[in-house]
């Protein structure tokens, strides 16, 4: 044992009895106990091996065994092996960028989400709750407000753009209150059961405490909030009188208002892995939650192998505490998706697939045919590609 480890750039966070360290640039983060933080922050300093050593021992009161430590380091990738050599952030989605972004400055990022920016978004959200408990008309109807003209056709090519829209907005959300705590983030495209999602990957939020990583995890929600919270008031003084637009411009408020809602709603299913899970991880201070719920359950039905239960055996305390109800939450959350799908998705398919069906009948002769198959084509897409890339994700597996 001797020389000196030539480490990438890594984070270390202390959380309790542990520190959690990471290298920001791969995205690859794990949880260690303390004495493995006080080797790395020794070869960080350019300590030799036997220095770290000395270090750890003093420490841990015990000889700390180097040779298999500083392997561990290098297969998990923490090891400079290659100078000079960009290296890939790990992919976290099926589709996503390669590169993080920054864009902003955390200067210019960071007033909107401190305390009084929060403050803010949390009245209009009780401002928006209150108008629907109020005014219940003004709670959406699919089947009426997601097509903004009368012809079927034409408004479920514009609904496309309007959810497109919405979704970026609300991923821009976390990627700016992101770069409000100073990291980078990126994004990408997965699904959730058979609907396709955007994400933003916000690994490097683990190279900060946990208490600030509340901001980059709820932003995409203030965006939201703050969106329906004009989008209501507008509804709203149209409802007292206070305002006579043009019935296209109330149409496309309405329509908003339907995308947000939905939007919104979807991310509050803790169930999956939505904004809101992310927040229950952190709370619980959870590693592997996901991982730790799908073998909790394979053990709870009788398809555990030996090398699962090895896992699970390892897996972190708080990961098993939580996992013992959230499996049970996560098989519950069928339902609610079902019933979030049946509200908000159902009768807007059901009603374009009918106004196709009648176009389809004229046969491909007629121009109608073409316009109907566009149109299902276009509605539909989305849960094509999310069957895509479930049968992608299982030939991986």
């Amino acid at each position: 044992m001797s020389g000196r480890v030539p480490l990438r750039p890594l984070s270390m966070v202390e959380e309790g009895d542990e520190v959690l360290v990471g290298d920001p640039a791969t995205g690859t983060f794990v949880a260690m106990p303390a004495v493995g933080g006080v080797v790395i922050s020794a070869l960080l300093r350019g300590a030799s091996e036997e220095e770290a050593a000395a270090e750890a021992e003093a420490f841990a009161g015990e000889p700390v065994d180097m040779p298999s430590f500083v392997a561990t380091l290098a297969e998990l990738g923490f090891v400079d092996d290659r100078p000079g050599v960009e290296r890939r952030a790990v992919r976290t989605a099926p589709i996503q960028m390669r590169r993080w972004m920054a864009g902003v400055s955390q200067r210019a990022a960071r007033p909107f989400f401190g305390p009084v920016a929060w403050t803010c978004y949390t009245v209009l959200a009780l401002f928006c709750l209150a108008v629907f408990v109020a005014w219940p008309s003004l709670f959406p109807s699919p089947a009426r407000d997601a097509f903004l003209l009368d012809d079927v056709g034409l408004s479920a090519l514009l609904l496309v753009p309007f959810v497109l829209v919405s979704t970026a907005l609300h991923e821009g959300g976390h990627w700016l209150a992101a770069r409000a705590i100073g990291v980078e983030s990126r994004f990408g495209m997965d699904r959730r059961m058979m609907l396709p999602v955007l994400e933003t990957d916000l690994s490097q939020i683990w190279t900060v405490p946990r208490r600030r990583r509340y901001g980059p995890l709820l932003g995409g929600m203030a965006v939201d909030v703050v969106l329906l919270s004009l989008l209501l008031g507008a509804r709203l003084l149209i409802r007292q009188g206070m305002w006579s637009p043009d019935p296209l411009v109330e149409a496309t408020l309405s329509t908003w208002v339907f995308v947000k809602l939905a939007g919104l709603l979807w991310q509050c299913m803790v169930f999956l892995r939505t904004d809101l899970y992310g927040v229950l991880v952190n709370v619980l201070g959870c590693r592997d939650l996901w991982r730790v719920k799908t073998l909790m359950l394979r053990r709870a039905f009788g398809r555990l192998t030996p090398a699962q239960a090895a896992e699970l055996g390892s897996a972190a305390p708080a990961d098993v505490r939580a996992g013992r109800w959230f499996r049970w939450l996560w098989l519950a959350g069928f339902a609610g998706v079902l019933a979030w799908f049946v509200f908000f998705v159902a009768p807007v398919v059901v009603t374009v697939l009918v106004w196709a069906a009648e176009g389809l009948v004229l046969g491909p002769l007629s121009p109608r045919f073409w316009y109907a198959l566009l149109c299902a084509v276009l509605l539909l897409g989305p849960y094509l590609l999310a069957a895509c890339l479930a049968v992608r994700e299982y030939a991986r597996r």
